[in-house]
C-alpha cells in the first residue's frame, strides 16, 4: 500500500472547473483484468470490505467499502478553493486532513502545506497495517513524527498519554506519503481574476506545472 502503484494528479482551468483524480492497481495487477485494446489492468479496490456486522465497513446495500481511493476537492459558496490529494495507502485519509489544516487553518501556501512535516497513527502491533489503525484505542497506537517535528510537540504528546516514534526521515518518510495541491485564491480586487497556485510534494516525483 506504501509502494508505488498510485497515481494522483490535478488539473484546473481558468473558470475554475477543477479535475481531482486518483489510481490504484492495489494488488499487484489489480483484478488481473485488461481491457480489449485498452493495454492497462483494472484495479480491484472493492477489495477491503467486511463481513463483520458489527464492523463500520461491512458490506452492505448503497454502500462503498472503505478503501484509499479519495482524491480531495474543497469548495465554499464561491466554487473552487482546492484540488489536493496525498497518496500513500491508509496514510491517505490523515494526510488529506493535514494538508487541507495546513491551507486554511495554518494559511499556508500549497508548497508549504505540503512540505510541512506530517505525524501518521500506526499500529503497534507487530506487523499491523495503517487498515487496522482505524478502530483501535490510543494505547494501541503509535504517533509516527516525520523529521522537523518540533521536540516540544513529541513531548507534549508523550505527556498526554501517546506513544511517540521520533523523527522518521529518509526512504522511511514513504509513510506519511506524497501529494499535489492547486489552490484557487481569489481575486484581490473585483473584475481581477482568480490566482491559481499549486505545490508538489518532495516526498515523492511529481511537478507543479502551468499552461497559459
Amino acid at each position: 500500500a506504501l509502494g508505488t502503484d498510485t497515481v494522483y494528479l490535478c488539473a484546473v482551468d481558468v473558470a475554475g472547473n477543477a479535475c481531482s483524480f486518483i489510481c490504484s492497481n492495489y494488488h499487484g495487477f489489480g483484478s488481473g483484468l485488461v481491457p480489449a485494446t485498452c493495454g492497462f489492468t483494472l484495479h480491484n479496490r472493492g477489495h477491503n470490505f467486511v463481513l463483520d456486522p458489527t464492523h463500520p465497513n461491512r458490506l452492505g446495500p448503497g454502500k462503498r467499502p472503505y478503501h484509499t481511493i479519495i482524491p480531495g476537492m474543497a469548495t465554499d459558496a464561491d466554487g473552487l478553493v482546492a484540488a489536493f490529494g496525498v497518496m500513500g495507502g491508509f496514510m491517505q485519509p490523515q494526510g488529506h486532513v493535514q494538508v487541507l489544516s495546513n491551507l486554511l487553518e495554518r494559511g499556508l501556501d500549497p508548497q508549504a502545506a505540503l512540505d510541512a512535516p506530517r505525524f501518521c497513527l500506526v499500529p503497534s502491533e507487530q506487523g499491523g497495517s495503517l487498515q487496522d489503525a482505524a478502530g483501535l484505542e490510543t494505547a494501541s497506537l503509535i504517533v509516527a513524527l516525520e523529521a522537523g517535528v518540533p521536540e516540544a510537540v513529541a513531548a507534549e504528546l508523550e505527556r498526554r498519554g501517546h506513544r511517540v516514534h521520533r523523527g522518521v526521515a529518509s526512504y522511511d518518510r514513504k509513510l506519511f506519503g506524497r501529494g499535489q495541491v492547486i489552490f484557487r485564491a481569489p481575486p484581490q480586487h473585483a473584475g481581477d481574476p482568480a490566482v491559481l497556485w499549486a505545490g508538489s510534494d518532495g516526498r515523492g516525483d511529481g511537478a507543479a506545472m502551468g499552461f497559459c
